[in-house]
């Protein structure tokens, strides 16, 4: 599968580098959606499209088993500053998290399986908007399980490119892969007065100051030290002019857990701390937004998927999964059916950045992933590996 892989380099390095120059961003993947699903169609492969707004399914083989495997197909609002010939032409958008290697690499898949005759169904699932929910709180995941593309499926397998990761070799363990995520979105409410007279008011920066200490004294203080967790304050608006004392400071920023008591701890000493305000004479105002859950690698799809890496690469290429607080909707899938994400080794000199202007990836690490992915789904069609 290695060896097939590699002779279709080219056309995946390819389809990556043109993907890569024309982003686009959540739910808005409306070329990225059309390239998948006429590639799919060359290859003789039935495809819906319209999938959660923009996915693309395709589907090769009928009957059972089946294995569905996913890619992510969004971009992310930065301005690209690689100086390559494939860099973005699109002002303020660029794939700077490797959905345009995952999407390439996935249609790599399908062009290695398709002439297979294998056993079962292959269900190749292009999703829109893993970055981004819509204004109802829905990423592209969830939308996809709820239009039914995980009905019936057997296991579900899905890549996650490492920037920091020798090309050449993966990470994969089973149990928990990446973090529950939610957001909060916080008001810290005074009174606003002029600059020179701030006893005249209540001033609302010096209260989300106390805030904010409080915020980060969280996960130090109150979380039980073996427990990850993590709440970042990122964003902070305040005022109008240099001489005005606001009324309002609005706060945002980001929660991180990989276990669910911890996760009702972190919104429950959440409120305690915007409380703070309260208690200087203020107020306060706080919306925590559940988006998604624990990504947990099933034990058995995860020990396919260390095999296959070995046999394809060798044992000293194939490590633990190292952890991390990143998120990802793949669980919504893995939710529905037993699943799971390794990490694929994509490292450049220098080291470039997820979600950073210099994002990049070295390209040899692209038939490696599709080889993998590929040779998964083969085994678990022809009863190789049973789950």
């Amino acid at each position: 599968m290695i060896q097939r892989a590699l002779e279709i380099k080219d056309r995946i390095v390819q389809l990556r580098r043109d993907i890569h120059q024309h982003p686009e961003l959540s739910f808005q993947e409306i070329r990225t959606a059309d390239l998948v699903a006429d590639t799919l169609r060359e290859l003789g492969i039935r495809v819906q499209t319209g999938v959660a707004k923009t996915g693309v399914v395709g589907y090769l083989g009928e009957g059972k088993p089946v294995v569905a495997l996913r890619a992510d197909m969004d971009a992310l609002p930065i301005q690209e500053t690689n100086d390559v010939p494939y860099a973005s032409v699109v002002p303020g958008v660029m794939h700077a998290c490797g959905h345009d290697a995952h999407t390439a690499i996935l249609l790599g898949v399908a062009t290695l399986l398709h002439d297979l005759h294998l056993p079962g169904q292959v269900r190749f699932l292009f999703q829109p908007a893993e970055e981004a929910a819509d204004e109802t709180g829905k990423s592209g995941a969830e939308y996809m399980v709820a239009a039914g593309v995980m009905d019936g499926v057997d296991a579900v397998m899905a890549l996650h490119v490492a920037t920091d990761l020798p090309c050449g070799t993966i990470e994969i363990s089973s149990g928990p892969n990446s973090a529950a995520v939610d957001s909060f979105y916080g008001s810290v409410i005074g009174a606003g007065c002029h600059g020179a007279y701030p006893q005249m008011g209540l001033d609302p920066v010096w209260l989300a100051a106390q805030v904010i200490n409080a915020i980060h004294g969280i996960v130090p203080r109150r979380i039980d030290p073996l427990q990850p967790a993590v709440i970042s304050v990122c964003q902070i608006h305040a005022g109008t002019a240099e001489n005005i004392i606001p009324a309002r400071v609005e706060l945002s920023g980001t929660i991180r857990s990989m276990d669910a008591a911890v996760r009702d701890q972190l919104g429950r000493e959440l409120e305690r701390a915007f409380g703070v305000a309260k208690a200087l004479g203020g107020d306060y105002e706080l919306r925590i937004v559940r988006l998604i859950g624990l990504t947990q690698n099933d034990p058995c799809v995860a020990t396919l998927i260390q095999q296959v890496g070995r046999d394809l690469l060798g044992a000293e290429r194939v490590a633990p999964h190292r952890g991390g607080m990143g998120g990802e909707d793949f669980s919504v899938m893995t939710a529905a059916a037993p699943g799971a994400m390794f990490s694929l080794g994509v490292a450049m000199e220098p080291i470039r950045s997820a979600h950073s202007s210099r994002m990049d990836i070295n390209e040899d690490a692209l038939p490696i992933g599709a080889a993998i992915l590929a040779e998964a789904a083969r085994r678990l069609l022809t009863g190789e590996f049973s789950l």
